[in-house]
């Protein structure tokens, strides 16, 4: 019996020390971007949502530094020409329906949905929130920022955009 548990333990470990449990997207690598339904249940398709760069923030309802980086965001999405770059808001909180209502409260003019398995799995393990990336219009992470960014550091992401 100890030999059996002695062999599960050195497997489980192996597995964790491979990084196949825990590892998260970064800057360089390529992911596959998957389709949504937004807040609103509009679908979202990845013919609309490939070819342009998407500035991906993760956030929650309750997280007053996602609240102050969705504010910015809701700044800059007006100076991004929409053939050109997306932002796309990917909820991390626990049910819909808080996302849903702090979304529709504050009018978010960028695409507000929740984290998907799918979405999850291409961008791995999170830091904390809020969590920002950008992709390239070929899926190459370019860019990747963890916690709340300074304003002058969120409004350079307009050159994405131009």
């Amino acid at each position: 019996m100890n030999m059996l548990r002695s062999c599960c333990l050195s497997l489980i470990l192996l597995f964790c020390a491979s990084g196949q449990f825990a590892r998260a997207v970064e800057v360089g690598q390529t992911v596959r971007i998957a389709g949504l339904t937004s807040l609103s249940g509009q679908p979202v398709t990845v013919e609309q949502l490939t070819g342009k760069y998407l500035i991906i923030q993760v956030w929650a309802s309750w997280c007053p530094y996602c609240h102050k980086q969705n504010l910015n965001l809701q700044k800059l999405a007006p100076q991004l020409s929409p053939d050109k770059a997306l932002i796309v808001a990917l909820s991390v909180d626990r049910d819909e329906f808080s996302a849903k209502n702090y979304a529709e409260e504050h009018a978010w003019s960028f695409l507000t949905a929740m984290m998907t398995p799918e979405w999850s799995a291409t961008l791995g393990k999170r830091r904390g929130i809020p969590e920002l990336y950008v992709v390239n219009p070929q899926g190459k992470v370019v860019q990747k920022e963890f916690g709340l960014m300074v304003d002058a550091d969120l409004f350079e992401l307009k050159k994405y955009g131009q």
